[in-house]
């Protein structure tokens, strides 16, 4: 991840979480931390914890972040933030709870009639096939909770539009007729069925690996007529390497509000 990236990822991060950015310079950013920033980043519980008790009227900190020391010319005091920094770390980490589940409303340019939306539940899930070695896949899947309609890459249907917090003028929203449980047990389903109808070859060739390891492993304790501890160790440890597994790990979520009449064709 380059300086410049993670300059422009932080700038979507602080506006994304209502925290104005002051000052945005090659090289550095100075941000007004909301309340709920504040508490997530800056380490003052017993700060917000009085506050709370005292019903204070809150002060939120600022912060000074450094992207580019090379850029920066101004006589800057600041943290400097790059990949792998704990500080850097920490807001990936927040913007995983944050970000974990979102509700939007495509933004319908204002018309003078009622325009209804329909509900779509997206998932966004980590698909990864392990062994000794790794795959990951990820699946964005969208649900119509009106039709049951399912659509995939549904991501990238959503790059291309225009998704706003706030409900638009003379829009309204059509109540779903699948709840949510039943929709994210759909799309597990879903999911499941991908992976069922995978080409699963890499599995057999990690379990024949892993028979060839333990072949090998048999030849020097051949003499052994008793197998050592180490022994029954190093079996356990070629079960950990090569042993398949599949893992879904869910990324994130979201109640997308979307006009019926615009076309949801998936993008290839």
């Amino acid at each position: 991840m380059q300086q410049q990236e993670i300059h422009n990822f932080l700038i979507r991060y602080f506006t994304a979480n209502e925290s104005p950015i002051l000052k945005n310079s090659d090289g550095f950013l100075h941000i007004q931390l909301s309340i709920d920033l504040d508490k997530m980043l800056m380490n003052r519980p017993f700060y917000w914890h009085y506050l709370e008790k005292t019903g204070g009227i809150p002060n939120p900190m600022q912060m000074t972040l450094i992207t580019d020391p090379e850029k920066c010319h101004e006589d800057k005091k600041g943290e400097q933030i790059h990949f792998g920094s704990p500080r850097l770390h920490q807001i990936f980490q927040s913007a995983k709870e944050l970000g974990s589940y979102i509700r939007l409303f495509e933004d319908i340019p204002k018309k003078t009639n009622s325009t209804s939306l329909h509900p779509w539940l997206c998932l966004n899930a980590k698909i990864s096939y392990q062994c000794d070695r790794k795959k990951d896949m990820v699946a964005s899947l969208g649900l119509n909770l009106i039709t049951g309609e399912i659509l995939d890459g549904f991501h990238s249907i959503l790059l291309t539009k225009s998704l706003t917090p706030k409900i638009p003028d003379f829009c309204f929203t059509l109540s779903p007729l699948i709840t949510h449980n039943s929709g994210l047990l759909r799309l597990e389903n879903v999911i499941r069925s991908m992976i069922e109808k995978d080409n699963h070859q890499w599995a057999e060739a990690a379990h024949n690996r892993w028979q060839q390891d333990l072949k090998l492993l048999e030849t020097f304790y051949d003499d052994a007529e008793e197998k050592p501890a180490s022994y029954h160790l190093e079996v356990e440890a070629l079960k950990e390497q090569y042993e398949p597994k599949i893992n879904i790990n869910i990324i994130n979520g979201g109640l997308f509000y979307l006009n019926p009449e615009h076309s949801l064709s998936v993008l290839h």
